[in-house]
């Protein structure tokens, strides 16, 4: 199972740090997906098994940071310089294989919503 949690609203140009809670198994490489109202779910963000390799949506290059912490089996986002257009519901995901694709991830969490104010 996993556990998403951090989201909450925030202004313009704040922070907000997404964590990510495996229990269960040991997991492979994380994604962080999300998708705004009426919209499809898209890619924000993958990180490898041991860390290594990083990937980043266009989008939230520069802003935002994966990172994990094997020893707690947890995944993180570091949201920064947020904008209204990053508010969405923010799912984690992990799976075998290092991908940008969300149909190569088997496990998801229940997502999280994340707000941001203008």
């Amino acid at each position: 199972q996993l556990q998403a949690s951090g989201g909450g609203l925030a202004q313009a140009g704040g922070s907000l740090r997404l964590s990510c809670a495996a229990s269960g198994r040991a997991f492979g490489s994380m994604g962080w997906f999300r998708q705004a109202p009426g919209k499809e779910q898209d890619f924000v963000a993958a990180i490898t098994w041991s860390g290594d390799s990083t990937a980043y949506a266009d989008s939230v290059k520069g802003r935002f940071t994966i990172s994990r912490d094997n020893a707690k089996n947890t995944g993180y986002l570091q949201m920064n310089s947020l904008k209204p257009e990053d508010t969405a519901v923010y799912y984690c995901a992990v799976g075998y294989y290092y991908s940008l694709l969300r149909h190569d991830y088997n496990y998801w969490g229940q997502g999280t919503q994340v707000t941001v104010s203008s």
